[in-house]
């Protein structure tokens, strides 16, 4: 996700999309530890999406 479409976001949208991904993540996590996924940056892009998201969020 872009900072741009971040920014664009209400603050009640960033806190709900941010426990979304996070929910995401966990679930990446999980299916990495019980089978090897094929792309497992999928991991670190989502786990930076959250903090760049929540650092706009402080921003706000």
């Amino acid at each position: 996700m872009k900072t741009a479409e971040i920014k664009d976001m209400s603050a009640q949208d960033l806190k709900e999309r941010v426990a979304a991904e996070k929910v995401n993540l966990a679930n990446l996590k999980i299916q990495h530890a019980v089978s090897p996924i094929e792309n497992p940056s999928l991991i670190k892009k989502n786990r930076r999406d959250i903090a760049r998201m929540l650092t706009i969020l402080r921003q706000k």
